[in-house]
């Protein structure tokens, strides 16, 4: 029988509906192995993924600088060419 069949579908239709296998999945139970499976949809290394995120809160962090300094006074628009180059 082809797996493309209508009548294999419907075997494995009901089969899956009888079994239910996704009230069986536990997934992670470990800390590492949560760590492992956060990584699963990750196509780049994860030294890369890490320094990505670090760079999106440094982006974050600049921005924040940003605004609070946008409402000083002209005495820290220096400060503010400083910071933010």
């Amino acid at each position: 029988m082809k797996k493309s069949s209508k009548k294999f579908r419907q075997m494995q239709r009901n089969r899956i509906l009888r079994t239910k296998p996704w009230l069986h999945s536990t997934g992670p139970q470990t800390i590492q192995g949560k760590e492992r499976a956060k990584m699963n949809a990750l196509k780049t290394d994860p030294e890369i993924h890490k320094l990505l995120r670090e760079a999106t809160w440094l982006w974050k962090r600049q921005k924040e600088i940003y605004n609070a300094l946008d409402g000083c006074t002209n005495s820290s628009i220096s400060l503010k060419k400083i910071i933010l180059g």
